[in-house]
């Protein structure tokens, strides 16, 4: 298992990187994955509406844009994630932006694993599935 963070035109979040693996794992390990290679690209809105137009012909923003290369059994991708949209979507939410930091990026871990959340009825598994995932975190795995 290997797990890298970079950013793009934005602070790193002060992530436990020890937690967050454990984390990772034990969420794709109850979706009967192993995990290889992730990335996580954390960046700002215009690089992830950039790469949305690039690779995906979007012309919007997200929060999260996943590239997957799993197989059957091991998950394996590069995950874009917008701070920026994370933390409007937390504002429009009235949640924690840490919370939905941590939501978005196993959000991501989700769709490696096969969950959809654009067709009829997904976005309401893919919720179920994010919680499930969420009561699975461990204390402490944004460093103040």
């Amino acid at each position: 298992m290997e797990v890298n963070c970079m950013v793009q035109n934005v602070e790193m979040p002060r992530l436990d990187e020890a937690k967050l693996h454990s984390w990772i794992e034990a969420v794709a390990r109850n979706h009967e994955k192993n995990v290889g290679t992730l990335t996580y690209i954390f960046c700002d809105d215009e690089y992830i509406l950039a790469t949305n137009r690039e690779f995906l012909q979007h012309d919007y923003y997200t929060d999260i844009i996943t590239f997957d290369y799993s197989n059957s059994r091991r998950i394996s991708g590069d995950m874009v994630i917008s701070l920026d949209t994370v933390r409007s979507n937390a504002e429009q939410l009235g949640v924690d932006y840490n919370s939905e930091l941590l939501r978005v990026v196993i959000h991501g871990v989700l769709h490696l694993c096969g969950i959809n959340d654009k067709g009829p009825g997904e976005r309401e598994i893919m919720e179920r599935h994010e919680n499930e995932a969420l009561a699975l975190l461990p204390s402490n795995i944004i460093l103040d």
